[in-house]
């Protein structure tokens, strides 16, 4: 495992190799790298230790700058919100962990969240800051997210995503669609968007496949079954959205609205349900169904 410097609280290094610059000091470079963070916020957090170098030393702020050196910083959110929604391990051994993720939790650092983070939560649960996430699930989906926690196997289950020989199913409740003949298959080219953190189908060759099957059908909604044969961000909201059904309660897509805090009592009606593959490491054919329901 990495030293334990690697991580505070949970919560791993970022990393920077320091470009080319005219910078005297470290400090006079992060700053400069950095202009959103205040100076002395910058000089605050050399005095407490929070930057350090690759061996994991501290960093004094008047260091000279040296281009090519490689730092790690600790990323910080002033007032970051509590997510109160608990996570549950489904297996957990030396090399794998399996977490069934609560609707709004973020899975790695990003935006305002560092420390409520699944992340930052495992590693403070298993003292292990080298588990990795191995896909990507958003804040706003539930459901199932894979974690590899030894460095020296991470590339075995990495080919998984790959080489696609693990199976994705997830759930979503969204309008009915009886125009449609299903199984449907939804393959389109999807670019970032307006504003930055959209996604949005384009002219082109396609570059991400959906499958949609019906699983119930309600008065008002049905419960669709997804197959997302790639992995684009996003992917399954904006091709649900193209079709003529939005997934319920999403505020993005698709119109994205400008809303001020999470409403918990309106979670985005997708779900990652169930993951299947074959254990690189002993052969073993495994098989993980998240406990939550839409």
């Amino acid at each position: 495992m990495s030293p334990p410097s690697a991580a505070t609280d949970g919560i791993a290094a970022s990393r920077l190799q320091l470009p080319p610059g005219p910078w005297q000091t470290l400090l006079d470079g992060v700053c400069a790298r950095f202009p959103a963070i205040a100076r002395a916020q910058w000089r605050e957090r050399f005095a407490r230790g929070r930057v350090l170098d690759a061996q994991g030393r501290a960093l004094a702020a008047d260091m000279p700058y040296r281009v090519g050196m490689e730092i790690r910083y600790f990323r910080e959110v002033a007032a970051e919100a509590e997510i109160p929604f608990q996570e549950r391990v489904l297996h957990a051994d030396a090399h794998l962990i399996v977490v069934d993720k609560p609707h709004f939790l973020p899975v790695t650092p990003s935006g305002g969240y560092v420390e409520q983070t699944l992340l930052a939560r495992l590693v403070r649960r298993y003292g292990n800051p080298d588990l990795v996430p191995l896909h990507r699930l958003d804040r706003a989906t539930a459901g199932l997210v894979l974690f590899s926690a030894d460095p020296r196997t991470r590339a075995a289950y990495q080919a998984l995503f790959r080489e696609r020989r693990i199976d994705k199913r997830y759930e979503a409740l969204a309008a009915p669609l009886p125009q449609y003949a299903f199984p449907l298959q939804r393959a389109t080219r999807l670019e970032p968007g307006e504003p930055f953190f959209l996604m949005r189908e384009a002219q082109g060759v396609p570059n991400s496949l959906t499958r949609i099957e019906v699983l119930d059908r309600g008065d008002t909604h049905w419960r669709y079954g997804l197959e997302p044969v790639s992995g684009r961000k996003h992917q399954l909201r904006v091709h649900m959205a193209a079709v003529g059904a939005p997934i319920l309660n999403d505020p993005f897509y698709p119109l994205a609205e400008q809303r001020s805090a999470d409403d918990y009592a309106r979670p985005l009606k997708l779900l990652a349900r169930s993951l299947a593959f074959v254990d690189p490491l002993d052969g073993a054919e495994r098989r993980y169904e998240s406990s939550y329901s839409l």
